[in-house]
């Protein structure tokens, strides 16, 4: 189970013991207590194994700030500026769980990419290494971004998981993994910040939504 409908069944558990506690006080009905709070953790329960935690998702995405929503640009412009250097093709990309249900995927959003490559060349020791490199380096350009931008990152923890999955692969032991991640790290700080003028018009361009062969055209503009 995820966080959030963790999160979500503590509340509600929260409630009904505040419930409990002051319902005496302001004439508030027991039935009625239990029977919302009974409601609430059923619904949580069918979101995660029925909807695959949709709901939840939706659910955050509907509380997001603007503020929040424009860190999550800049978070996801950083994995996309990112595999467009280093050769990752980009199938899509949404920025808010909204925007992906609507194409039907589950998630909170961010860029698709095509991970055939490292899957294909999973068990090809000799490319595999090369390969892992720059879908590290893509996955960890999220958490790079929202530090270039904000001065650190809030984001990432899923972007962490992949690459200790994919670390995973090459039998790499915590001291290691920790090293693979640092140096994925820098290498996305670096690539930013020597294509800024490119990251700040992707940007823009994934602000107003523009599709992936637009945002590569305006990369390449600035390039120029």
């Amino acid at each position: 189970m995820s966080d959030l409908p963790l999160n979500l069944t503590a509340i509600a558990v929260f409630v009904m013991m505040l419930s409990v506690l002051i319902g005496p006080l302001i004439h508030l009905s027991p039935f009625l207590t239990a029977l919302t709070t009974i409601s609430l953790l059923g619904l949580i329960t069918a979101d995660q194994f029925v909807w695959q935690g949709q709901g939840s998702n939706l659910f955050l995405d509907s509380l997001a700030s603007k503020k929040q929503r424009k860190r999550i640009l800049h978070h996801e412009a950083g994995h996309f500026l990112a595999a467009y250097h280093l050769g990752i093709p980009i199938k899509d990309y949404t920025l808010s769980a909204w925007e992906t249900f609507k194409q039907g995927n589950p998630g909170l959003g961010g860029v698709q990419f095509d991970t055939e490559p490292l899957e294909s060349q999973s068990q090809d020791w000799q490319n595999f290494p090369l390969i892992l490199e720059r879908f590290a380096t893509v996955w960890m350009a999220g958490i790079a971004a929202e530090q270039l931008v904000y001065g650190q990152a809030e984001g990432g923890n899923d972007d962490r998981q992949k690459l200790l999955i994919s670390l995973n692969l090459s039998q790499l032991s915590q001291t290691s993994y920790q090293q693979k991640e640092r140096w994925a790290l820098v290498q996305a700080k670096n690539l930013l910040e020597s294509h800024r003028a490119e990251y700040d018009a992707l940007v823009q361009a994934m602000t107003e939504r523009l599709p992936v062969a637009d945002c590569y055209r305006i990369i390449q503009e600035k390039q120029v």
